[in-house]
C-alpha cells in the first residue's frame, strides 16, 4: 500500500468484523458461546446477545472469574470466545489464563478487544501493550494479531473450526484492508505482503499498512523492501525469519512493548542461528504520555516515515 493509497483508503474497526463473524459461527455451530466482563458494548456483542441471549454470559467486572468460566465451558465441550479489553483480560486475569486455559489445555479463545494504544487518552492503565510479552511466555498458546477486517474474520473462523488455547487481538483502531477476503490465514505463518531483497520489514496488526507505506518510501530511494505480515506471533514463523535474515537488515514494528513481543522473538531467532543482519525493533519501551492514538503512534516512531528511516539506518550499519 502506497502512502497515497493509505491516505485515501477506507479504514475499518476490526471489532465489527469480529462481531459479524462470531454471529455466523454461532449460527453454524451451537457450541459457540460468548463470555464477557460487562463489556457487551465495547466488545461489540450487542447483536450477538439479541440473537443468542442464552449463549452470552456476562460475569460483570470480574475478569479472573470470566476466564475460569470460559475454561469450564470449554471443559464441557463448548467453544467459548472470552471477550474483554486487552489490558484487563491479559493483565488482571493472567494467572487464570496460565493455569485454567493454557496449562490445562482448555480450548478457550481469548479475545483481547481494543489492544495496543487504541484507548488513546485513557492512558497506560487502558493500553494493552504488554500482552504479547506476557503471553509469549506461555507455551501452547496461539497468539494471533490480525492486520485488517478480513484476517480478523478468518481468525474467528479458524478458532471456531479448530479450537485450541488462543489469544486474538481484536483491533479498535481503524485500519485499511491489506489483505483480500480470500487470502489464507495459515497457523504459525507470516504472510508475504510485498517482495523485496534489500531489507525486510515485519509488521503486526495496525502496523502492517504502515510498513507497506514505508516500503513505498524506500522504493523511491531504490531500496526494495520485503514486507511480512506477522499475523501469528505464536507459533512463530521461524522459517520466514530465517529467510528474512538473508536480506540486508530487518525492521520490526508492533503496537506493543518491544521487550518481549514480535521484535524480541525475531531478534532471538536471528541470534540463535549464529549471526545475521542488524535487527531494529520498533515499538514501546516506556509508558505512554497522554494523547490520541495517532499522536502516540507518532510519538513512538510507528509511522511510515519513521519505519523507513529505521530501515535506512539499519542498512547503513
Amino acid at each position: 500500500m502506497t502512502l497515497a493509497e493509505a491516505a485515501t483508503a477506507a479504514t475499518y474497526d476490526n471489532r465489527a468484523a469480529f462481531a459479524d463473524e462470531l454471529i455466523e459461527r454461532a449460527r453454524a455451530d451451537e457450541r459457540v458461546v460468548a463470555v464477557c466482563n460487562d463489556s457487551v458494548g465495547s466488545s461489540n456483542l450487542v447483536a450477538f446477545r439479541q440473537e443468542f441471549p442464552d449463549r452470552l454470559i456476562n460475569v460483570g467486572i470480574a475478569e479472573q472469574n470470566m476466564v475460569g468460566v470460559g475454561a469450564g465451558l470449554a471443559a464441557a465441550g463448548l467453544i467459548p470466545f472470552v471477550c474483554a479489553a486487552g489490558p484487563f483480560l491479559t493483565g488482571r486475569a493472567l494467572e487464570q489464563v496460565k493455569a485454567d486455559v493454557v496449562y490445562s489445555a482448555h480450548n478457550v479463545i481469548l479475545c483481547g478487544m481494543s489492544p495496543g494504544m487504541a484507548y488513546g487518552e485513557l492512558g497506560p492503565t487502558h493500553h494493552s501493550v504488554e500482552d504479547l510479552s506476557w503471553l509469549r511466555a506461555l507455551p501452547g498458546l496461539d497468539i494471533v494479531v490480525p492486520a485488517d477486517r478480513h484476517q480478523t474474520r478468518q481468525a474467528v473462523r479458524q478458532a471456531a473450526a479448530d479450537p485450541r488455547p488462543t489469544y486474538i487481538r481484536v483491533g479498535r483502531y481503524k485500519v485499511p484492508d491489506v489483505t483480500a477476503p480470500g487470502d489464507r490465514l495459515e497457523r504459525g505463518r507470516f504472510q508475504l505482503a510485498r517482495e523485496g531483497a534489500d531489507v525486510t520489514l515485519i509488521g503486526a496488526g495496525t502496523l502492517v499498512s504502515r510498513t507497506l507505506a514505508a516500503a513505498d518510501l524506500l522504493a523511491a530511494d531504490g531500496i526494495e523492501a520485503r514486507v511480512l505480515n506477522a499475523a501469528y506471533i505464536a507459533p512463530l514463523d521461524v522459517e520466514a525469519i530465517r529467510a528474512a535474515a538473508q536480506t540486508g537488515a530487518i525492521v520490526t514494528a508492533e503496537e506493543a512493548n518491544i521487550s518481549g513481543g514480535l521484535g524480541a522473538a525475531v531478534a532471538l531467532t536471528v541470534a540463535a542461528q549464529g549471526g545475521g543482519p542488524v535487527v531494529r525493533t520498533l515499538g514501546l519501551s516506556d509508558f505512554a504520555p497522554t494523547g490520541s492514538t495517532d499522536m502516540l503512534l507518532e510519538y513512538f516512531g510507528l509511522t511510515a516515515p519513521a519505519i523507513a528511516a529505521a530501515a535506512r539506518e539499519a542498512l547503513a550499519v
